[in-house]
């Protein structure tokens, strides 16, 4: 059937998309909140190495919801949970497949992953096998005449379906299609126990010659099935779509998948989140699908080697487009912080999951974008879909589950390196109002996209707006940024935002940021010798112009670490106005567990130094610690964030301290520097664990607001290998310093 255009509706809008910036009209106690993210390490048995690597890609549910299975593929096991309580999730079994798991379904009685034994990409093989629930034990294994990718098992447990993808080898001729064998869906037949009768004999859905794209080679990808045993079946590499009735075998329908536009997005190779680009009848290749009602389904477009059009498209049976999401999901990314700057001109947000389940007497529409860490909820409404509610995932949001039965949502986060631990995360339905996002951007009217951000790495208060406070962005990005942020509502606003122009230098990597009472800022620039950034203290104007870059004398320099100023804080001493700016971590000359903070005198462009003592690194995984923050509480007292560099379970150290210069003068370098004396004064880990995710290993940001408010931020770390979610937090009133 060729793909229509007719029935297509205009895409959403970025006002229509957000609501008011964070959520849609949903009435009170319709929003969900995060009840447990569990670590897959903890199913691995008694006695392996919990730095084994594990995953969670494809996850399902019992009948009953009260458990879980997804696919460990490194494991190559089946991996099932009791998730009987669910904010307490505990292993139940490992079931070794002897093959890479691609996918999992559950049935009344069984369980049925497909499993990939192939040996190349030339010889394809893979089976089905069927694990009985009741024992946990494998009880047939049925050849599936290729690579399995997405399993499917109908609602009247009649049928199961395979996509059988035979993937491409992605290096040969540049991944261009056709790379033979074929791929194609299979079918098996289940009897009154869930046990395939054709476990010998599946029945083959031959596609080849369907797509325009590679018509001699599909690669089925992703299977749905409806209500009426009718598969959707998405072949993302052909950019094509197919109908299949499984009761005959026989393909209904079957169309293009087509191309979609986006405005205001980014694009570009720098890496910046911005909306100064577009795409044009991009090919959609979509991944997931999921059937809404018996006529419509929704696709998740990610994309492959030739498109990907960064939304999701709802559709009839008969190929109509009924709605497309343009720009959304990309500017749902640049809002909350979560857009991924480094994919921006490759396939940016990537939405590659898609689920549907009726929550509170509404049908709801769950896509995930792969590579900016979120789930986008949204209502359906019968035409142009609302949005709802943004959801933080753990980082690579794989699998997506509704289980409306107990009001559950599940993902799973497939990501396992770089510090980060794969995680199922499960969200309850029923909150009266989000907890996330805690910080969003309002449009920018230049450029009719949001104020792009992310890797917040400081914080500094308006002086006389105790509703206003500044942050600053770090070297994630390839230009500065100074933010202003309005928290008189939740979530806080950023309202406006400034570039660092007017200096020679290419590009800073802001960590700290002061207002100056003469007008304008004091920025500090972390710097990084290896990337020939250097070390510097900024004054720069209200409009972000450079107005002196200021050095640290050379004899130190000379000492120099990667790690180096972290905070910066105007104060007055003597008389003098001064600056102070805490350096993280030791440099080559200082002792072990002691730091420096820098005073510079702008009167005399003078520098003095003291030692701050660190706490010993507590964590069971080792790791340092170190400073990340300096905020001027008046007179010569002040605020020192100090932290780990560790997250999750592992995160010990997140503290806010307090030190006074009152009767210190500080020393030249070169000289014996005094030692402060520092009080610990707030543990902040509670406030970091209290969003039942992944603790966040970077409380970057401090300040005390003109109405005497202590407010946090996190570093996000632009979304790259980090989990993405930037928490700003109101922490009481500053007198709890004391």
């Amino acid at each position: 059937m060729a793909f229509s255009h007719k029935h297509l509706l205009a895409s959403v809008s970025f006002a229509v998309a957000f609501g008011f910036g964070a959520v849609g009209a949903a009435s009170a106690g319709s929003f969900f909140e995060r009840i447990n993210s569990y670590p897959v390490y903890k199913t691995l048995a008694e006695g392996v190495d919990p730095a084994t690597e594990t995953v969670a890609e494809i996850i399902s549910a019992s009948k009953d919801g009260r458990t879980l299975g997804f696919t460990d593929s490194p494991g190559e096991a089946i991996v099932f949970v009791n998730a009987t309580n669910p904010t307490n999730i505990q292993p139940k079994a490992r079931v070794a497949l002897g093959g890479e798991p691609t996918s999992v379904a559950f049935g009344a009685k069984a369980a049925y992953a497909g499993v990939n034994t192939s040996e190349d990409y030339i010889n394809a093989s893979g089976h089905l096998a069927v694990i009985e629930l009741e024992n946990m034990g494998i009880v047939a294994k049925c050849d599936a005449k290729g690579q399995p990718d997405s399993v499917a098992v109908s609602a009247d447990g009649k049928f199961v379906a395979i996509a059988i993808e035979n993937e491409r080898d992605e290096d040969l001729n540049d991944g261009v299609l056709p790379q033979m064998p074929a791929g194609h869906l299979a079918i098996f037949d289940l009897d009154a126990d869930g046990k395939p009768t054709n476990c010998d004999n599946v029945r083959i859905v031959d596609m080849t010659g369907l797509a325009e794209v590679g018509g001699t080679d599909p690669e089925p990808e992703f299977v749905s099935v409806n209500s009426k045993n009718q598969a959707v079946v998405t072949l993302q590499e052909n950019n094509h779509l197919a109908i299949v009735d499984l009761a005959s075998g026989e393909i209904t329908a079957h169309f293009s998948a087509g191309g979609s536009s986006a405005d205001a997005i980014p694009v570009s190779k720098d890496l910046m989140s911005d909306a100064s680009g577009s795409i044009k009848d991009v090919a959609r290749e979509p991944d997931a699908v999921a059937w809404i009602d018996d006529e419509r389904f929704v696709t998740a477009n990610e994309g492959d080697y030739k498109g990907g059009s960064r939304g999701f498209t709802i559709w009839n049976a008969k190929g109509d487009v009924l709605f497309d999401s343009g720009n959304a999901m990309e500017h749902l990314g640049m809002s909350h912080g979560h857009y991924p700057a480094k994919r921006a001109s490759k396939k940016g947000t990537e939405p590659e999951g898609v689920a549907v389940g009726e929550f509170g007497g509404e049908t709801l529409i769950f896509v995930n974008s792969e590579r900016g860490n979120f789930v986008a909820v949204y209502k359906d409404t019968g035409a142009a879909p609302e949005f709802i509610q943004f959801l933080p995932t753990h980082v690579g949001p794989e699998g997506l589950l509704a289980i409306p039965s107990r009001d559950l949502f599940a993902v799973a986060n497939e990501v396992d390196e770089d510090g980060v631990r794969a995680h199922v995360s499960l969200y309850q339905f029923g909150a009266e109002a989000p907890a996330y996002p805690t910080i969003v951007s309002e449009t920018d009217p230049e450029t009719r996209g949001p104020i792009g951000w992310g890797a917040l790495s400081a914080l500094a208060a308006d002086p006389s707006d105790a509703n206003k406070i500044y942050a600053v962005t770090d070297s994630f990005y390839d230009k500065s940024k100074i933010l202003t942020v309005d928290i008189s509502s939740k979530p806080a606003k950023i309202t406006g935002a400034v570039v660092l122009h007017g200096s020679d230098t290419a590009k800073y990597d802001l960590e700290g940021v002061a207002v100056s009472k003469d007008g304008g800022f004091w920025l500090a620039s972390e710097g990084h010798p290896e990337k020939e950034l250097k070390h510097l203290l900024l004054k720069a104007s209200a409009d972000g112009a450079v107005q002196e870059e200021i050095e640290l004398p050379a004899e130190l320099i000379a000492q120099a670490e990667r790690h180096a100023f972290e905070g910066v804080a105007e104060f007055e001493k003597d008389g003098q106005t001064l600056v102070a700016v805490a350096l993280q971590r030791e440099w080559k000359d200082d002792p072990k567990g002691m730091v420096k903070l820098a005073i510079y005198n702008p009167a005399d462009k003078s520098w003095g130094f003291v030692h701050y003592p660190l706490d010993a690194p507590a964590s069971q995984a080792g790791g340092w610690v170190g400073l990340s923050e300096i905020v001027s509480l008046g007179g010569e007292e002040f605020a020192i964030l100090e932290r780990d560099n560790k997250g999750g379970e592992d995160a010990a150290i997140k503290q806010i301290t307090v030190v006074s210069l009152k009767g210190i003068s500080p020393a030249k370098y070169g000289d014996d520097l005094p030692v402060l004396e520092k009080r610990m004064a707030m543990d902040i880990l509670p406030a970091l664990a209290a969003s039942k995710g992944w603790v966040l290993d970077k409380p970057e940001g401090l300040t005390v607001t003109a109405g005497g408010r202590l407010i946090l931020v996190t570093d996000n770390d632009g979304v790259d290998d980090a989990p993405g979610e930037t928490l700003l937090i109101d922490l009481g009133p500053a007198t709890r310093l004391n």
